[in-house]
């Protein structure tokens, strides 16, 4: 972004203040027509694939795009990636956690000239797939359980929509279906299949996931903040388009008048997400009830009629028993009192029985959702400064009309029109959809969006790097069915994705940011991988799947009423599947660049800060994973150290040690135990001279970045 890098912040804070457009010499991409003269509302192209004079390097078509860049700034790309860092990098880039040692030395020893594609379908046929990928999602998604800002209540049935994308993406669902089912799943055609049906109404989370202001008493305002935040999600996650900024006035930046706004606004207030606007607003919950569910429920009702009439019937021939005895023939006021012991007894006996299974009630199966309202808008006031106090002019249902092509989509009058919008948004020759997924796939790969910011598309967001590129990966993943797994291996089986992280001293000169892909980008691990990598390697973590994971009842306060979150992150289940609570997130989380859950993000940072460090050498996690590294290297009795410390760097760090590391090692283990047992080594201080060592590996930069 040339422009700002040149007026710095205070112009652009100047510019902000006058309103006017930032780049005066690109005024014209506000007219809604001009606009569409801007590269990202080109119809996407199918480039020739450029001639390139390296032809030996090239492994996939996109290498040609790329080699033809370098070869023109005379920049020698990358040396090829040792196996062992590839099979790392690709093992943790679509799983999210470390390879064993027994995956690595299989991936060694084929030695076939397919080995790395072998390598990249048995990850892609992989469960902990769709959990790595599903969680990139779910950043986009503003995915959390728990609502944030005034009312911090529980969101109990959100894990539905979390599993939904695990397993879409697992399946390998193609993007398009996915779009509309997260739009528009209650308005496709219905089946008799509950299982699809129900995944139909779960992948609608995606609308209703979002932090509420769940006490505003101003009742319209919470209604059209909601649909704000619909619009803005769904602009960023589908468009890279941050439409929210036209809600008051035309976009400063972006060919997005207002108008263009409440047309979009219409057809979210024709759809309801809060059942309830009372005092602490209940959002829309439909039923995602299976057969197994329903006989469940109904062997629970049965049950608890039943106890009801068992003590209903103990009392009512206690009464008759008193009776019985009375010679005024009438029950006095409080006839329990008057009651034999043994029958007492049995009463609350009865009574404690019914409380109990009170509390045993199963939850209903029920998700976070949408649905059509009751009143569906054909047209909507502008909303003047986006007040909902003062109204403007009527404008129609329709798309943005900068992102018009073709004839525009025909709304129904008898439905919110999220179907049409969904349809709109995966035609084929929709400019921006295909683009703006095939940037993510590309940012989480590689580290950096061919456009930085995957986001925003728009005049402030960045240009891409390789424009051609981008639009020949749009095409093919139009041509693929929209399959996401087919896209990985484009990306993953090309010399680009190969190369090793050691770039040229003059890619360094030319291209300090390694925008231009001379060689692969070092890349911190998430929080996630950390986390689990950790366990993994401790031989600690619990691979079930799917299911609710908040300790929570749906709707119960996060906290209580001493601000204190009960919330625990000890389950040895993956990241994932933790808790998330928006206002207070997991420490580690936090530490390492966890996007806020209450925006969508598709770009998470990677700082690099003091207290990260700190945490790596005191966290009781690391501690606890430290140890029980240390336990399972000491559990085979026949190991000798030096085959210990092989195997340490084996799990840890993916490699067998040097031998100065190796003897370097088994010096400190000799001198530790020494040292802590005072010349004689029992189990314990064995136990801590090796969880000492493994600590250290695990701490070590090597374990938290890939190569």
């Amino acid at each position: 972004m040339p422009g700002f890098r040149t007026l710095g912040w205070v112009g652009l804070l100047l510019c902000l203040l006058s309103e006017a457009p930032l780049f005066a010499a690109e005024k014209a991409v506000l007219d809604p027509v001009k606009a569409q003269a801007f590269w990202a509302l080109q119809p996407v192209a199918n480039p020739v694939v450029p001639a390139v004079r390296n032809k030996a390097w090239v492994r996939s078509p996109i290498d040609t795009f790329i080699l033809a860049t370098l070869e023109r700034k005379g920049i020698q790309p990358a040396l090829p990636a040792e196996r062992r860092t590839l099979i790392r990098r690709a093992t943790f880039d679509l799983t999210g956690l470390p390879p064993t040692p027994a995956e690595v030395e299989v991936f060694l020893a084929d030695r076939s000239p397919h080995a790395f594609a072998h390598l990249v379908e048995r990850l892609l046929a992989s469960p902990r797939y769709g959990e790595r990928w599903g969680r990139h999602w779910l950043d986009v998604a503003r995915y959390a359980d728990s609502n944030g800002l005034d009312e911090n209540v529980a969101f109990g049935n959100a894990w539905r929509y979390r599993d939904y994308v695990i397993r879409s993406f697992n399946a390998d669902k193609p993007y398009d279906q996915f779009l509309i089912e997260q739009l528009a799943g209650d308005l496709l055609s219905a089946t008799e299949d509950f299982s699809l049906r129900n995944d139909r109404l779960e992948a609608l989370g995606f609308l209703c996931i979002g932090p509420k202001l769940l006490a505003e008493p101003d009742k319209m305002k919470l209604e059209m903040d909601i649909i704000d935040e619909q619009i803005e999600t769904f602009g960023r996650a589908f468009l890279g388009a941050t439409l929210g900024c036209a809600r008051c006035h035309d976009h400063k930046f972006d060919p997005i008048p207002t108008d263009d706004y409440y047309s979009l606004a219409a057809i979210f207030k024709s759809t309801r997400t809060m059942d309830d606007l009372a005092t602490i607003a209940k959002w829309h919950e439909p039923s995602v009830s299976t057969p197994k569910d329903l006989q469940i429920q109904k062997a629970y009702s049965e049950r608890l009629a039943a106890q009801k009439t068992s003590l209903t019937n103990r009392v009512m021939e206690a009464n008759r028993m008193l009776l019985s005895a009375l010679v005024t023939n009438t029950l006095p006021r409080e006839p329990e009192k008057q009651y034999p012991s043994n029958t007492v007894a049995q009463i609350e006996a009865l009574r404690s029985a019914l409380k109990t299974l009170e509390a045993q009630a199963p939850e209903p199966a029920c998700t976070m959702g949408v649905k059509e309202g009751t009143n569906i808008l054909q047209t909507i006031p502008v909303h003047l400064r986006g007040s909902h106090l003062s109204l403007g002019k009527l404008v129609t249902r329709r798309v943005p009309r900068a992102m018009s092509f073709g004839p525009a989509p025909e709304f129904s009058d008898r439905q919110s029109g999220r179907l049409e919008l969904a349809r709109w948004l995966v035609d084929p020759q929709h400019p921006l959809t295909a683009r703006v997924m095939v940037n993510r796939i590309w940012r989480w790969h590689f580290g950096r969006g061919l456009v930085a910011s995957p986001d925003n598309f728009g005049l402030l967001g960045e240009r891409p790097s390789h424009p051609e590129l981008l639009d020949w990966l749009a095409h093919r993943f139009l041509a693929e069915g929209w399959s996401v797994k087919s896209m990985h291996r484009i990306l993953m089986l090309s010399s680009t994705y190969q190369m090793s992280v050691n770039g040229s001293l003059r890619a360094g000169d030319v291209d300090p940011e390694n925008a231009l892909l001379s060689h692969f980008s070092l890349r911190r691990l998430d929080a996630e991988e950390i986390r689990d990598g950790l366990l993994s390697v401790a031989g600690k973590l619990d691979l079930t799947m799917g299911g609710k994971t908040i300790p929570l009842k749906n709707r119960e306060f996060v906290f209580d009423h001493t601000s204190k979150d009960a919330t625990t992150y000890d389950s040895p289940r993956r990241a994932v599947y933790l808790p998330v609570i928006r206002n207070h997130l997991y420490d580690l989380f936090q530490q390492f660049d966890y996007p806020d859950p209450a925006v969508p993000s598709g770009n998470r940072a990677a700082t690099v800060v003091a207290p990260q460090a700190l945490m790596m050498m005191n966290s009781p996690l690391v501690l606890e994973a430290s140890q029980a590294f240390a336990k399972r290297l000491l559990e085979p009795s026949h190991f000798s150290d030096g085959q210990r410390v092989r195997q340490a760097y084996l799990h840890a760090l993916g490699r067998i040690p040097s031998k100065m590391e190796r003897r370097l090692a088994e010096e400190f283990l000799r001198s530790t135990q020494a040292a802590q047992g005072r010349g004689r080594v029992s189990e314990s201080t064995r136990l801590e001279a090796w969880q000492t060592l493994c600590h250290t590996l695990l701490a070590s930069s090597e374990f938290i970045y890939l190569n």
